[in-house]
């Protein structure tokens, strides 16, 4: 197939392109680099340097590449940030998307696979979080990705685009050619593996006095290996859905820590602060959907092999791409 990947720049999108040229498919990359990095391209996709924004340049982009389908991955994606300029994320996440669909439509481009977020949930009674959560964001991000995910099913009613909307909390770990390179990095593991570079003198924990084993907040890693299989097979979906992906278990900050240290063999000191306005104890997604309607079956989801992959790409680039 000849696809389109939209934000294939960027750390997610970058490995998905990856996989999908190993795979024989033809891809497009399409980015404006505000957040991605010119390196983390693949040499073997054509790429594109362009903004959803510029809705007449999109169209004529989308146009003369013709894709059979697209993957979204360009949005804006810091929690915090979100709760500080809502305009932003809801420019960039709601509007410019738009003028994505649109252009799809204008050239007959009738399927599409939507990175989106568990953040659509906001804080759920129970876990792990099921598609049939009510989906009650509490931040401008969540709500940005609910909005986009509603959108996606009137188009699909009216426009006959098919969607598959991915929803996940954390993407871990790197290929061997493209990693996590963040120009402001909120990611634990990254952040981790920086004091075992050298980078930087500690790692910091927000609140060890959570109701999880060991008082620190758990949370769902996914290799980037295997989220980017998730939407390869998407392509493959009969019709329009969407599926949660996590491992049903997560992961506690203390336990990725002593990950780090068993895998670099550093150290890495610890500050311990006090909780963050917001941070729930436990978020975790369960996959049981996709994994009995499309056949996902994560391949590396130990803690140690995830943190591994990572490693391996920051001691080769410690300094990222650089750009």
């Amino acid at each position: 197939m000849n696809i389109l990947v939209v934000g294939g720049a960027g750390y997610i999108g970058s490995v998905c392109a990856e996989l999908l040229l190993n795979e024989g498919h033809q891809v497009a990359i399409f980015d404006n680099l505000s957040e991605g990095h010119r390196a983390a391209v693949d040499r073997r996709a054509h790429f594109l340097k362009g903004d959803l924004a510029d809705r007449d340049g999109l169209v004529e982009a989308v146009a003369r590449l013709c894709p059979a389908a697209v993957m979204h991955f360009a949005a804006s994606a810091l929690v915090g940030e979100s709760m500080r300029d809502p305009s932003k994320y809801f420019r960039n996440n709601v509007a410019n998307g738009l003028n994505l669909l649109d252009a799809m439509v204008a050239a007959d481009v009738r399927q599409i696979v939507f990175s989106s977020s568990c953040a659509t949930f906001g804080l759920p009674a129970r876990m792990p979080i099921d598609e049939s959560f009510p989906q009650r964001p509490i931040n401008p991000y969540g709500e940005s990705k609910l909005a986009f995910e509603k959108i996606l099913r009137w188009y699909d009613q009216i426009h006959e685009v098919r969607f598959i909307s991915l929803r996940y909390f954390n993407a871990a770990g790197a290929s061997e050619k493209f990693g996590e390179d963040h120009r402001c990095e909120t990611h634990l593991i990254p952040n981790v593996l920086k004091v075992a570079l050298g980078r930087q003198p500690h790692v910091e924990i927000f609140g060890s006095d959570y109701d999880t084993p060991d008082g620190t907040c758990i949370r769902d890693y996914i290799h980037i290996l295997d989220l980017a299989r998730a939407h390869i097979l998407a392509l493959g979906a009969p019709a329009s859905a969407s599926y949660n992906l996590g491992t049903g278990g997560g992961s506690s900050v203390r336990e990725v820590i002593d990950a780090c240290r068993k895998v670099t063999g550093k150290k890495i000191p610890v500050i311990e602060k006090s909780r963050r306005f917001g941070d729930p104890p436990r978020l975790v997604a369960a996959s049981d959907k996709i994994k009995s309607e499309l056949g996902w079956q994560p391949e590396f989801q130990a803690l140690d092999t995830i943190v591994s992959s990572a490693w391996k790409w920051h001691q080769r680039f410690p300094n990222g791409y650089g750009d």
